[in-house]
């Protein structure tokens, strides 16, 4: 299946990706909205709820628009290598998790349910806009991507 065909067949099957599906398909993450979508030998994440979709994407942006000097991006138009989506993704919602469990220790490496976290977030700062991003920024600096093993 040629690139061009697989990304419209992909746009018709998955009317609503998920904004952190790296994150989700690196099973680092989870959300109780999500639903992974199979096309041509790949995956994909799908949302379930358009709501909920358009929150995360809020909080996309703005994890890309306060990363973008850390991750050295030179224009926010431009899809993401896949290892600076990662970090960003990852290491967001690792670090918005974080600054959110002070007295509750969670899990440094995994988010178990994004969306239920966001929502959390928002009853604490009010705005997406007012999350704690120089914080934030901090974890994705330093947050690893696994790295392949090859094969000999």
């Amino acid at each position: 299946m040629e690139e061009q065909e697989f990304k419209q067949a992909y746009r018709e099957v998955n009317p609503q990706p998920c904004p952190f599906e790296k994150a989700v398909l690196s099973y680092r993450c989870g959300c109780e909205k999500h639903q992974r979508v199979f096309i041509a030998e790949r995956e994909g994440v799908a949302c379930q709820s358009q709501a909920a979709q358009s929150i995360c994407q809020q909080v996309h942006v703005h994890l890309q628009k306060n990363a973008q000097f850390a991750l050295k991006l030179p224009d926010l138009t431009q899809p993401l290598p896949h290892a600076k989506a990662m970090k960003l993704q990852c290491g967001g919602l690792v670090g918005l998790q974080q600054n959110l469990a002070d007295s509750v220790p969670q899990s440094i490496h995994e988010v178990n349910n994004i969306y239920s976290l966001i929502r959390e977030a928002v009853k604490i700062y009010q705005t997406i806009a007012q999350f704690p991003y120089s914080q934030i920024v901090k974890f994705i600096v330093h947050y690893q991507v696994r790295k392949h093993k090859r094969l000999k």
